[in-house]
């Protein structure tokens, strides 16, 4: 008989779960709410703000976006563009002191060619690395292994404004 591990991240239920119709905007929805830590948003500013992404690719995968909702990234404006690359320098640096990665990615992707799960909103992802966080689970098994819940790494990593 075959043993089988079996691995908790009750998080994703509600995507694997989720109806195929569209529902609204995540980066629209989530900074009309006014809990932070329901929502997992690390930072607001005037023109955008950080979130942790709740189906990460690592441990801290964080986003910023505009608020205004726009897939066209030309049409971001001069503040909006300035305030997200500050925000990304103060993630940069919250997560280096509470996270102690390696290296990180960051990225934006623009279409659905691309990448972009989410393309009708411009976004920034923020993506900590380890030396060795590439290991067999997902190459092998199809599994990521999350060492930490997105209650822990919010209080570790949001900023306060």
């Amino acid at each position: 008989m075959d043993k089988k591990n079996h691995l908790w991240a009750p998080w994703r239920s509600d995507y694997v779960t989720r109806p195929d119709k569209p529902c609204e905007c995540v980066f629209c929805e989530a900074p009309r709410e006014k809990t932070d830590k329901k929502t997992k948003i690390l930072y607001r500013g005037k023109q955008s703000f950080a979130i942790l992404n709740i189906y990460p690719y690592n441990c801290g995968h964080a986003m910023v976006a505009p608020y205004r909702h726009t897939g066209d990234f030309e049409s971001l404006t001069g503040q909006e563009l300035d305030e997200m690359n500050r925000i990304v320098r103060k993630l940069l640096k919250k997560m280096k002191k509470a996270l102690s990665p390696h290296g990180f990615n960051l990225g934006i992707n623009l279409g659905r060619a691309a990448g972009a799960g989410i393309e009708e909103h411009v976004h920034m992802h923020i993506v900590p690395r380890w030396s060795g966080d590439t290991n067999f689970m997902p190459v092998i098994a199809g599994d990521k292994v999350m060492p930490q819940s997105l209650e822990s790494l919010w209080t570790k990593l949001r900023i306060k404004y």
